[in-house]
C-alpha cells in the first residue's frame, strides 16, 4: 500500500509540475491592457478558470492529500529488523576467533 501511494504521489507531482509549466502567466497579457485589449485589465478579474487551472487545482489537492496520508503512514510505520542491525554478535565471535588463533601461534614461537 505504501509503495503504491509513493508511485501515485510521484506521478501527481510530475503532472503538477508539467501543468504549471505549460500555463501562461498573467504577465503575458499585460501589454494588451495598455492599448489594444480593452476587455483585459491590468489587475481586473480573471474570470472563470479554464481546464488547465482546474486540473492544476485538482492535482494540488491530490498532492496535499497524498502528502498527509503518506506522512501519517510513515509516522506509524515500524521497520522490520534486518540482519544488519545485529552485527555485534558476529563481530564478537570474529574477535574471539582472532584471539584464539593468536594464542595458538604464541605457543609455536621457537626459543
Amino acid at each position: 500500500m505504501y509503495e503504491v501511494l509513493m508511485v501515485i504521489y510521484l506521478l501527481v507531482a510530475i503532472g503538477l509540475v508539467g501543468l504549471i509549466l505549460i500555463q501562461q502567466g498573467k504577465g503575458a497579457d499585460m501589454g494588451a491592457s495598455f492599448g489594444a485589449g480593452a476587455s483585459n485589465t491590468l489587475f481586473g478579474s480573471s474570470g472563470s478558470g479554464n481546464f488547465l487551472t482546474r486540473s492544476t487545482a485538482v492535482l494540488a489537492i491530490a498532492f496535499f492529500a497524498l502528502s498527509l496520508t503518506i506522512g501519517n503512514l510513515s509516522a506509524n510505520h515500524t521497520k522490520a529488523e534486518d540482519a544488519w542491525n545485529d552485527l555485534g554478535s558476529d563481530a564478537a565471535q570474529a574477535v574471539e576467533q582472532v584471539q584464539q588463533e593468536a594464542e595458538k601461534s604464541e605457543d609455536k614461537i621457537p626459543d
